[in-house]
């Protein structure tokens, strides 16, 4: 059932929790397919099997973010021709949304497989997991193309105020997932090779889910496969936005795997703790997230419609919002945090490594959710740059530096850990001064000029 919300009149506050709700459940079941795959792993193959999964993390958002970026600048595109009713400008947006998402996963798929070796060895990942996470590796990438269709498929119903949908989809392909997890591990004997193809065919059915859905709609999304087309002066529209967030993404992931490489270089314990760890926090990321990308959404669409009070109103429920239930559900993970991280791995050491990293990025959270809130904010207008700007100085400057410097002369887990609070915290402290002098009547000459 189609889910149609009125973003530019009526009350906000409630409607950006109706958004933001099924639009977290949605990125935090699409985590679980991740989760799953460790779960089993992690249950019935080793710790071994478990580390080449949850390593490959990083360098696989490396390559997807790019197209998650321009995704993104898709829904700002569509959020604002929603805004002033532009029904051919929101028609040119979807169907070149879903034609760049097609070839994207085709040229990340290729890409993938042919450096995926020298990916895993820039991961330095021990002897005893190469192999696995080579295996891993090539079989997730050859599942792109379904793998980005989803995404771009979902931003198109979330621009119009639609986050049911995605989220209905989903969870049927993540009940899958888990059925073919088992089944691939424990019925055919298989490893990492097993849980990597049922992340690939979960995804298959998500997307075309989402795609028999879009050509059913009655709204002005509406996608005609007889129309798909690249619309060159949409797609400069969605690219001026999304190219600088999905550059964000990837040099955002490109500090990951350096971190993530300095995770590796202290052994398959350490390792497996933080692939748990991970597994654990995003949860409330996703939820942090989701009222990132309501603010950028909401408004897109009140911009649109040329009200940028209300602009400003979103901003300040989406932050409000967005720290209360981020720090309610930080807090319930700490609580069961032992038990929560057995369920990937029971040894005692895996389980302490864990709760190391869980109290470092909990922490760092109480920054992290100003930075989501005034990103999205920034972007709703079609400035993207200057939020990708303080991400890349502000995080990944830092943590790079941290990582060369610091992590060089004490080698501990919590050493590394300590970056995720500091990092964060120089970026929301320049993003949030920077919006500060971006004044709402100069915005559109910033996006002009970018």
């Amino acid at each position: 059932m189609e889910s149609r919300m009125d973003m530019v009149n009526g009350s906000l506050g409630d409607k950006i929790i109706r958004y933001a709700i099924p639009l977290a459940a949605t990125g935090i079941l699409q985590q679980l397919f991740n989760a799953a795959d460790l779960a089993v792993v992690g249950q019935f193959s080793g710790k071994e099997a478990m580390a080449a999964v949850g390593g490959n993390a990083p360098v696989i958002g490396l390559l997807v973010n790019l197209f998650v970026g321009i995704s993104l600048g898709s829904n700002v595109i569509i959020a604002r021709s929603i805004g002033q009713k532009d029904e051919e400008s929101i028609s040119k947006a979807v169907h070149t949304s879903v034609i760049v998402a097609l070839l994207g996963g085709v040229f990340l798929a290729v890409l993938g497989e042919l450096l995926a070796p020298f990916i895993v060895e820039l991961l330095e990942v021990p002897t005893d997991v190469y192999p696995l996470a080579i295996k891993y590796l090539r079989i997730y990438l050859a599942g792109m193309p379904v793998i980005l269709l989803y995404n771009f498929e979902a931003a198109v119903f979330r621009s119009s105020g639609n986050t049911r949908t995605p989220l209905a989809a989903l969870t049927v392909s993540g009940v899958l997932n888990v059925v073919l997890n088992l089944f691939f591990v424990l019925g055919l004997g298989m490893d990492v090779d097993g849980v990597a193809t049922a992340t690939v065919l979960s995804n298959l059915v998500s997307s075309v889910l989402l795609f028999a859905a879009l050509t059913r709609t009655a709204q002005a999304i509406r996608l005609d496969p007889r129309k798909l087309w690249v619309h060159s002066d949409v797609l400069r529209q969605i690219l001026k936005v999304g190219i600088p967030a999905g550059i964000q993404g990837m040099i955002f992931s490109f500090a990951n795997i350096i971190i993530q490489s300095a995770v590796n270089s202290l052994g398959t314990t350490v390792m497996a703790a933080s692939s748990a760890a991970y597994n654990l926090e995003i949860f409330s990321y996703y939820i942090m997230n989701s009222f990132g990308q309501a603010c950028t959404t909401f408004v897109g669409q009140n911009y649109g419609a040329g009200k940028n009070d209300r602009c400003r109103k979103t901003l300040r429920l989406c932050l409000l919002q967005s720290l209360t239930s981020t720090a309610v559900v930080s807090v319930l993970i700490l609580l069961f945090s032992r038990p929560l991280l057995g369920i990937f791995n029971t040894d005692p050491d895996v389980i302490a490594a864990g709760q190391i990293r869980l109290a470092y990025i909990f922490f760092a959270y109480l920054f992290s959710f100003a930075q989501e809130g005034l990103s999205g904010y920034l972007r709703g207008f079609g400035v993207s740059f200057i939020p990708a700007a303080c991400t890349v100085i502000g995080i990944c400057g830092v943590r790079l530096t941290w990582i060369f410097t610091v992590f060089q002369q004490s080698r501990t887990f919590s050493t590394i850990m300590q970056v995720y609070p500091l990092s964060l915290g120089v970026t929301a402290v320049v993003i949030l001064g920077v919006t500060l002098l971006v004044k709402p009547s100069q915005r559109y000459v910033i996006q002009q000029e970018l």
